[in-house]
């Protein structure tokens, strides 16, 4: 992990793919304990170290991950989160398809009803509404390209279980290494192409504003593909 901005109340890092959020059945350290021995070891705090999880990003996932250093932060950005008021931006690399993309400034909406599936663990998008389904919304554009994939930046405006990579997948662009949404062959090193890339909010405390970006991942096809 890489830590891009920290105060008192919140600190926010940028995960690596493969590191989970929060603790689960696999047993592996979560990215929140490593964070905490971060703050532990720099701040030579003594005794247990508060940190609170205000939201995941899936395992193969990379980029930016908000956590609230005080109860109070906490609180307060779970109402933001709860909200909507945390814009989240999220960069993505999917198969292209043929040659309707081009670099734009324009955003297309997108929108679906998904079913989640607990058991799979996977979401299905449908262009109607169905039993037990929820509305997603998002919207997209084009800002790179190379010959065979397509860089997309994707603002959530709803927050559904796998959401960027189940809509991504219905309008035929899988995220590239997504094989659970119909990528045709995996990363090698198991992750999805898929960054969380900015994150925008007002300060819950200091009522400052704050935004911050994410670093590309070091790889090639990243660093060839981004408008950098």
């Amino acid at each position: 992990m890489q830590v891009v901005y920290e105060d008192n109340h919140i600190i926010i890092v940028s995960k690596e793919s493969g590191e989970i959020v929060q603790g689960d059945k696999t047993g592996d350290i979560p990215l929140s304990e490593t964070v905490k021995q971060y703050i532990k070891e720099t701040h030579a705090k003594p005794g247990n170290v508060f940190l609170g999880v205000v939201h995941r990003l899936d395992r193969p996932v990379s980029g930016l991950v908000v956590f609230a250093k005080t109860s109070k932060a906490l609180t307060r950005l779970n109402n933001m989160f709860r909200d909507g008021d945390v814009h989240k931006t999220y960069w993505a690399i999917v198969e292209k398809r043929g040659e309707r993309f081009v670099v734009t400034d324009e955003f297309t909406t997108l929108e679906h009803w998904l079913v989640r599936n607990e058991k799979q663990n996977k979401s299905y998008a449908y262009d109607r509404e169905k039993p037990n389904a929820k509305l997603a919304k998002l919207r997209y554009r084009v800002i790179g390209a190379s010959e065979r994939y397509t860089l997309l930046e994707v603002q959530l405006l709803t927050g559904r279980h796998h959401q960027i990579r189940c809509q991504l997948s219905a309008m035929g662009c899988p995220i590239k290494g997504d094989l659970k949404y119909g990528a045709r062959r995996s990363n090698p090193d198991g992750s999805i192409s898929l960054l969380a890339r900015r994150v925008e909010f007002v300060h819950p405390v200091s009522k400052e504003n704050i935004c911050v970006e994410a670093p590309i991942p070091d790889d090639n096809l990243w660093k060839a593909i981004s408008p950098l």
